[in-house]
């Protein structure tokens, strides 16, 4: 499923875990100012990435989650800088680990 949402929109035909499509770009864009846009997520891909990495299938998701977020809010790891990936992955870790605190630690 989600290797055709990558090839109907992105034009990369191949699966991935995690695609955000944002709201404010684009024709349209800021029509709905509080509204960030969408993230999908591919479970399946999720859960095999965390059994591969021998971690929880939840903390997989939030990490996909907020993977996505990042994206919507401007961060970019592919199409930016070398600056603007590790810009993005510091973010990663700085959130993760108050969600990891937060959430996964009960």
């Amino acid at each position: 499923m989600i290797q055709a949402i990558n090839r109907d929109y992105l034009g990369k035909d191949r699966p991935t875990n995690v695609i955000s499509f944002a709201m404010q770009e684009g024709e349209g864009g800021g029509v709905q100012p509080n509204l960030l846009g969408d993230v999908v997520i591919s479970a399946e891909t999720a859960a095999r990435d965390a059994c591969d990495a021998q971690i929880p299938f939840e903390s997989e998701l939030y990490f996909l989650l907020l993977h996505g977020i990042l994206h919507l809010l401007g961060y970019d790891h592919e199409r930016g800088t070398e600056a603007e990936a590790r810009r993005m992955e510091a973010k990663e870790r700085e959130i993760f680990s108050l969600i990891r605190e937060e959430f996964l630690s009960e």
